[in-house]
C-alpha cells in the first residue's frame, strides 16, 4: 500500500533490483539485495515500514560499513576486495541524497556552534546533537566529526 511518496526510494530499489537481474549484472543486483535486506531487517526490527528518511539511514550505514572494510582491505592488501568494495559504494552512493562539500558542512556547523554559544571542544556533544540529524545521509558521519573538531579548535586560536 503507498503512502503518498513514502515508498519511492524503496520501490526504486525494487525496480533497479529487477533490471540488474534481467540485464546480468549479478554484481549490482546483489549489492541492491543485500541493501534491501538490511532495510527488511529494520523494518521488522521496529515494526513499521520504512519511508525515505529511514531507507537513506539504511543506505548511509551500509555506506559507512563499506568503507571501514575498504580500509582493512587496503591495510591486507586485497585489491581484489578494495575493488569490489569501491563498485558497491559507487552503487549505494547512487540511491543517497547529493552530498555536501566540506565548506557546505563548515556552514551547517558554523550555525550550530553559535545556536548552542559554543566555544571550545567540550562543546563538540552539543555542535554534533544538532548537525547530525540536520545531515544524515548527506554527509559521512566522520568528515562532519572533523570538520566541528577543526572549528571549535580554530574558535581558540
Amino acid at each position: 500500500m503507498k503512502e503518498g511518496t513514502d515508498m519511492v526510494l524503496k520501490e526504486q530499489l525494487q525496480e533497479h533490483w529487477k533490471q540488474a537481474l534481467k540485464s546480468g549484472d549479478k554484481f549490482k543486483a546483489n549489492t541492491i539485495s543485500m541493501v534491501r535486506s538490511s532495510i527488511l531487517l529494520e523494518e521488522k526490527n521496529n515494526g513499521k515500514e520504512l519511508n525515505d528518511e529511514d531507507v537513506i539511514g539504511v543506505l548511509a550505514k551500509e555506506v559507512k560499513q563499506r568503507r571501514e572494510a575498504l580500509l582493512e582491505f587496503k591495510k591486507g592488501g586485497r585489491q581484489d576486495l578494495v575493488e569490489e568494495a569501491q563498485s558497491e559504494i559507487e552503487i549505494l552512493l547512487s540511491y543517497l541524497p547529493q552530498q555536501l562539500s566540506v565548506e557546505e558542512i563548515k556552514d551547517f556547523v558554523n550555525q550550530a556552534v553559535e545556536k548552542v554559544g559554543a566555544n571550545n571542544i567540550k562543546d563538540m556533544g552539543k555542535v554534533m546533537g544538532i548537525v547530525v540529524p540536520k545531515l544524515k545521509g548527506r554527509a559521512d558521519g566522520k568528515l562532519v566529526s572533523e570538520v566541528v573538531k577543526e572549528v571549535l579548535i580554530g574558535k581558540n586560536k
